[in-house]
């Protein structure tokens, strides 16, 4: 199997794991929340018991296992980062700003993931319970005045929601995130956003430093212009295919590592944007989910693209100070 093939099967494989991570972590509107949830008990029939405990575990009961996984991951690229490109792309005098900005990038990051892993995300209270109601207008459309959380037995302010991952209500409810292993809500919404910003500008500035170093191998030793004979004795330029193969044959973890961030940085800075873009818009996840099963117009909690964002980094602290 050659490079290419072998690459584009790392990334299918990886878009794969990723996609099935979401739909499983994240739910899924619609129908298909229904398939997944049948797969889900085909693969049961298959899997042993103490896997689909730990898959349980995971998924649907509070767990620090993708909190320890994100950390891993943020060790593993920044090893290879600092033992093989770090080095290299100082003897190539790359700008050492730009070599050295995903140290202080990864170093905001880890505040923020702190900050979203221990922030209390606005959970509702019998203490607070009268106060939170005020915070928000019912709509009676997707959230509706009298309506009471069966489980924590409180009345349910606008915009909430009951998660059964935490066991309690959060007041404007974004949605449930095992890889900080808290609910986002009204508290810690900011934090959450600045987060994936961080997160996003890391992955980016890693991948720029290693393509600029590729860059780099494949001018200094003109690769572009050397020529190659072929298996039947022709002589060749040497094409881009065999360049990012040369490249990957002598580096094979930087390659990989960068096609990482690449899938990475697609994924990552889609969601990123879309969550921005519901910020600004005074929406969450849960309401954008349910919006979309409800027919008609819904009221829209949208106070200005400042006033938005007040009310993001500026949270009503009501609920927090009755607690």
């Amino acid at each position: 199997m050659d490079f290419l093939s072998l690459f584009t099967l790392y990334v299918f494989f990886l878009v794969l794991c990723v996609s099935l991570f979401c739909c499983l972590s994240g739910g899924t509107p619609g129908g298909l929340d229904s398939i997944f949830h049948r797969a889900e008990e085909v693969i049961s029939l298959v899997l042993p018991a103490w896997l689909q405990r730990c898959i349980h575990c995971c998924f649907h009961t509070r767990s620090g296992a993708f909190v320890f996984l994100h950390l891993i991951l943020d060790t593993l690229v920044f090893a290879e980062y600092t033992w093989e490109i770090l080095g290299y792309s100082l003897e190539l005098e790359m700008n050492w700003m730009l070599v050295f900005l995903p140290y202080f990038l990864i170093t905001v990051n880890l505040y923020y993931f702190y900050k979203c892993c221990t922030t209390d995300p606005g959970r509702v209270t019998k203490q607070n319970e009268s106060l939170c109601t005020r915070v928000y207008a019912y709509d009676e459309i997707m959230f509706h005045r009298g309506n009471e959380c069966p489980t924590c037995l409180l009345m349910k302010p606008a915009r909430s929601k009951h998660c059964g991952v935490c066991g309690s209500c959060i007041q404007r409810f974004d949605h449930h995130c095992v890889w900080v292993n808290n609910c986002i809500g009204a508290l810690n919404i900011r934090h959450f956003l600045l987060y994936l910003l961080s997160l996003t500008l890391t992955a980016a500035s890693l991948a720029a430093v290693i393509t600029a170093f590729l860059l780099q191998v494949v001018l200094l030793s003109h690769m572009m212009t050397a020529a190659y004979v072929d298996s039947e004795g022709h002589e060749e330029i040497m094409s881009l295919a065999y360049v990012i193969q040369h490249l990957f044959l002598t580096f094979p973890r930087i390659v990989f590592t960068l096609g990482f961030l690449f899938l990475l940085l697609l994924l990552l800075g889609g969601y990123t944007g879309f969550l921005w873009y519901l910020s600004l818009t005074n929406r969450t996840t849960n309401e954008w989910c349910k919006a979309r099963r409800i027919s008609g117009s819904t009221k829209s909690y949208s106070r200005g693209i400042v006033g938005n964002l007040q009310e993001i980094f500026q949270p009503y602290t009501h609920c927090k100070k009755e607690r």
